[in-house]
Formats: structure tokens, sequence, C-alpha cells
């Protein structure tokens, strides 16, 4: 690894690991859905969109990730830190999230263990301290200074910031079986929170009086700033991003609130979300020792309500799933015998 001190910020890096690590992923990615698609009865497809969508965070990847973004990260200027950080947040993960195929989603997310914690994670209190302590965990002056001296740190904090990235968004984008997101005026007041409480140690570097790591005392031979100055932009930066970002979607998501509350009675059903409340039921039954899916409690929004908007599956009991007439829509699975496939959108929207 070329060391800070010897060789200059710009100094070529060929980062091989990180390279190699997104060529595995995208080969699992493909070869996983080629996979499912070849041993399913009703393959889904993985649209142009998407396709695009997850070509895009391979990409944000690549530019956050290796040269000379990551060496600059690692060793010269908060500010560059700050831009990694927020590219994996605000870009890898959502685009990641919708561009990967709904078939591996839901082959990823059906063990248990997956499922409960994404059930947890799904709630938008726990979703904002999760991404709370990681995003703040990783900026701390003993992390920071541990991701410039060793690569493998860095590769963990990278992981642990992607993590918060996917924590962030699944309440707001949806597309995972099972996990509903909530009503347009909860996701709202989800986002304005997450782009607040996360954020708040952008105006301890806007306002402090001096640098807070000596890891980055050599920014002005990297960006032209001094270090203090460094600082206070990766702040303006943090705050910014964060804002302008999430308080846009909030913004999008709100302002089809009444749209969605017209065609909520004309809502299809989703069967992928039935189904996967099918193997809760199950597993719980499994769990008490019981047998079949008795007790089973009817899904909803995470207020308590049915949630049937933008293409979001609620207020479904999974004993007794409503039929719907036409041809199963792309995301969707066989139904159990003696009951008629749903007709409606992957959730999070229409298959795109």
């Amino acid at each position: 690894m070329t060391v800070a001190g010897v060789s200059g910020p710009y100094a070529w890096e060929p980062h091989p690991f990180t390279w190699g690590l997104l060529a595995v992923l995208v080969g699992a990615v493909v070869l996983g859905h080629r996979r499912l698609q070849a041993a399913s009865k009703d393959p889904i497809g993985w649209t142009r969109r998407q396709i695009f969508e997850f070509a895009g965070a391979v990409t944000a990847s690549a530019v956050a990730l290796t040269w000379p973004m990551a060496d600059l990260a690692a060793h010269w200027s908060l500010t560059a830190l700050v831009v990694q950080r927020v590219t994996e947040v605000l870009v890898v993960a959502p685009l990641l999230l919708l561009g990967l195929p709904y078939d591996l989603l839901q082959w990823a997310t059906r063990p248990a263990w997956v499922d409960a914690l994404l059930v947890r994670f799904q709630r938008p209190p726990v979703a904002i301290v999760t991404v709370t302590v990681l995003l703040i965990g990783s900026m701390t002056s003993g992390v920071v200074h541990a991701q410039s001296a060793s690569v493998a740190v860095r590769a963990i904090v990278t992981a642990a910031v992607l993590v918060a990235g996917l924590v962030l968004w699944i309440p707001v984008l949806g597309r995972i079986p099972g996990i509903l997101r909530p009503k347009p005026v909860v996701r709202f007041g989800y986002l304005v929170a997450q782009a607040v409480i996360p954020a708040f140690l952008s105006f301890i570097y806007i306002f402090s009086t001096h640098p807070l790591y000596g890891d980055f005392s050599r920014s002005h031979a990297a960006v032209g700033l001094r270090p203090l100055n460094d600082q206070q932009i990766a702040g303006f930066v943090s705050k910014l991003s964060m804002l302008l970002v999430l308080l846009s979607v909030g913004w999008v998501v709100l302002s089809r609130a009444s749209i969605a509350d017209e065609e909520a009675a004309n809502d299809p059903l989703v069967w992928a979300d039935v189904e996967r409340h099918f193997e809760r039921v199950d597993r719980q039954s499994a769990r008490n020792g019981a047998v079949g899916g008795s007790g089973a409690v009817p899904v909803g929004s995470e207020d308590g309500a049915p949630d049937q908007r933008d293409g979001s599956a609620a207020g479904i009991d999974p004993t007794t799933p409503r039929p719907a007439p036409g041809r199963p829509p792309e995301g969707s699975h066989p139904p159990r015998p003696g009951s008629s496939p749903p007709d409606g959108d992957p959730p999070g929207g229409p298959s795109r």
C-alpha cells in the first residue's frame, strides 16, 4: 500500500481488491439471476431499467472506492471522505436496492434470520437509530484513524456504511417481500428525521475552531484547503447533501399521497408478500409447536393501518388471500393449491 507521506495525493493506486470484489458481485448477481430463472416455472424478468440501476450502483461504487477518491478519503481530505460516505448512502444503496433482480432479492431475504432483521429494521424508529449509530460511528476519530492505517478496517467500515444506506432506504423504496412501506405522510416524516439526525455531526465540523482529525493534516496538498477549512467544507457537504436528497424524495412521496389514496381501493395484491407472510406464520407455528397457520395476524403498515399505496400490499390475511383474475404479474409466485394467483406489481411499485 502506498503511504501518504511518501507519494502524492494523486499517485496512481490500482485497488485490485476493490475491482475484484465488484467483478465478483456483478458475476454473482448475473449468474444467480439466470440460475433462479432456469429453476422457476414462472421466471421473473430483470428489466432494462433495473439493469441500468444496478450498473449505476456498481459504477458509483467504483468511483467512490477506487483511485483517486478512495486514496484522498483515506489519507488526505475529510471532504473527500464525506463525499465517499454520502455517495455510498445516497447513491449506491438506493440504486442497488432498486436494481437487483427481484427473484434474487426474494431468495436472499428468505432465510428466517435475514427476514427477522429486515422486519425490525423497516420500522422507522429502529431504522433512524441504526443509521445514526453506523454513520456517526464511522466518523469517530478512532475509526477514521484506523481506516486510514488499515485496508481491512477500511473495508469493514465501507460495508457498515453501505448497510446504513440500505437500512435508510428500505422503508422508503420497499421491493423486499413482506416488508411494507409506511403511509406517505409517515415516510415523509421519516425522511425528514433521517436528513437531520444522522447529519448533526456536520454542525461540529462547521463550528469547530480546530481540526478534529490529524490524519488529514496535509489536506492543502490535495484539495488546496487548510485542514480547518477542509473540515468546514466537509460539514456543509454532509448536511446539504442529506437535506437536499432526502427532503426532495420526501416531497415527491408526499405529493403523490393523494393519488395513492384515490387508487388504494383498487390496488392489487402482491403474491410475493402473501407467500412471505405464509412462511412467517409457518415458522411461528413451528416455534409454538402448533400445526397449521392459525393465529395469523393481518399485515398492516407501520402505524397499524392497512397500507395499499404505491403498489405495496397490505391488510392481507395470509390464510385467506383474495383471488384476482388474470396472469400473475412479474415478481409474483404461483399460488398455493386451492387459491388463484393475485395480480399486482412487486413491492415498492411496478416492476421496472
